[in-house]
């Protein structure tokens, strides 16, 4: 097992977050104490425990931190890493926090961690280890439906979702809303549909938005729309591959480069990302990817001259050694905390557009958050409405029928007399929720333009409405 990383930049992840937050603070004369109190993570738990292996005792090491509980329950993901750390995982749990005041979602900051590489173990060794995990966490409170939700993320999906939901429900049988202890659950265990794209989905609705904004384009050095875009993707998981797929397949965008840890394959008149992520399950890697040139230094690539850089892998991809070589016009932030805070400053000195982590991978919580209340609620959304929507269409095409004298067109009527399913509303949410939250902080940024870049005007938004809730509600 490798050791966590802790220092990026000279700064550990934690206080590289700290350091973006402090612009905000500054900016909206927070003073000292709430400061202070906005910042602190709440509690973090530390757990070890062993689990029989192969006829032999192996001890995991976990963590959960709850950053803010301003809202409740505290939200945030479950990541298997070996080389995941506790700074790691209280970093991830403040940029919850923060992401969930940007886009309005009432939840507080959260984010859980087991120390293991979960490619060693076989599927029955992962669901021994994770549900004792879970009983580790629900035993001390940190693993609730009304305190503490996890959802999947790096090195985790449905599956061990699954398994955590089903080991809250046997050890908390009375608990009527045990389904709602975790998100990101497969559809026929309580998941909701949407949720497994969420994030890559968001990605693509926050770029669409963007690019409504003809000044924004502008500031940024791009030209046309969205489907005219050149864009690097670096991580082809849940979030890069989603996102690539959507923004290329829906949007026209030219996918010229994908980079994985075995290296990148780049071709300038665009990659089937499809086919490239069938040849990365297939073979563990990229190399060896037909229709592409492979550089094995993918880390280079990053440096591609581009008009999109969507960085989608770990923290730190974008560090003070590279930052001034970066050639994107733009970076979408789809990976939490891809730029380091030194690497920020040189890329903001260099009139670099970001759009950051905290606004533009909120999809995944957003949806998270759906899914919750489809959880709590106890009824899929669009049960009750969808065939009164369906009839009242198509009353709406008869009255056409009868005032123009003419059949309405069979297309016509198909679309008009249509109910809207679970996943079109879940869409249509996270559709508005990203679109909203963009407005906010173009907004923002518009009425105090010495804030300097969407980063700076996205904490401040989330730091305003966590310091409103202490000032509202008060500390004791």
């Amino acid at each position: 097992m490798t050791a966590p990383m802790e220092l990026l930049d000279g700064l550990s992840f934690r206080a590289s977050v700290d350091r973006m937050v402090d612009r905000a603070l500054e900016a909206l004369k927070i003073d000292p104490g709430t400061a202070e109190a906005i910042k602190s993570c709440a509690s973090v738990l530390k757990v070890q425990f062993p689990v029989e292996i192969d006829g032999r005792i192996e001890v995991f090491t976990g963590w959960r931190a709850v950053h803010s509980t301003h809202r409740l329950p505290a939200k945030g993901g479950i990541r298997y890493a070996p080389d995941v750390g506790q700074g790691e995982v209280e970093a991830l749990a403040a940029l919850m926090t923060y992401k969930c005041a940007v886009v309005d979602v009432p939840f507080g900051g959260s984010k859980g961690a087991l120390l293991i590489d979960p490619r060693r173990y076989t599927r029955d060794q992962l669901r021994r280890i994770t549900r004792r995990f879970t009983a580790e966490l629900a035993r001390r409170g940190f693993l609730s439906p009304a305190t503490n939700v996890p959802a999947p993320d790096m090195g985790t999906g449905e599956r061990e979702m699954a398994w955590i939901a089903d080991t809250y429900k046997h050890l908390f049988p009375e608990d009527v809303n045990h389904l709602a202890c975790v998100t990101g659950k497969p559809v026929t265990l309580g998941g909701i549909r949407g949720r497994k794209e969420a994030t890559g989905r968001g990605v693509q609705y926050a770029l669409q938005e963007f690019f409504r904004h003809p000044a924004a384009v502008r500031e940024a050095g791009l030209k046309g729309g969205l489907g005219d875009q050149r864009i690097v993707v670096q991580g082809l998981g849940n979030v890069g591959y989603h996102a690539a797929k959507f923004l290329s397949e829906e949007d026209g965008a030219r996918i010229v480069a994908v980079i994985e840890r075995d290296g990148a394959v780049v071709n300038e008149a665009g990659l089937d990302v499809e086919a490239v992520r069938r040849h990365l399950v297939e073979h563990g890697g990229v190399k060896g990817f037909a229709g592409a040139t492979y550089v094995e230094d993918g880390a280079s690539v990053l440096e591609l001259e581009c008009d999109i850089l969507l960085p989608a892998a770990m923290e730190g991809a974008i560090h003070a050694g590279n930052a001034e070589r970066i050639r994107a016009r733009m970076i979408a932030e789809a990976a939490n905390g891809p730029v380091t805070h030194e690497a920020d400053e040189i890329l903001r000195r260099r009139g670099v557009t970001i759009l950051p982590d905290l606004y533009l991978n909120a999809g995944g919580v957003t949806v998270s958050y759906f899914e919750w209340i489809r959880n709590l609620s106890h009824i899929r959304f669009g049960r009750i409405d969808r065939r009164f929507d369906e009839m009242r269409g198509n009353h709406y095409a008869q009255a056409l029928e009868e005032l123009t004298g003419k059949a309405v067109p069979e297309w016509m009527r198909a679309r008009m007399t249509r109910g809207a399913d679970e996943l079109d509303l879940v869409r249509s949410g996270l559709d508005d929720t990203m679109r909203t939250a963009f407005q906010d902080i173009r907004a923002t940024l518009e009425a105090n333009p010495k804030l300097g870049d969407y980063r700076t005007a996205a904490y401040v938004i989330a730091v305003r409405k966590i310091a409103r809730a202490y000032i509202d509600v008060g500390v004791y």
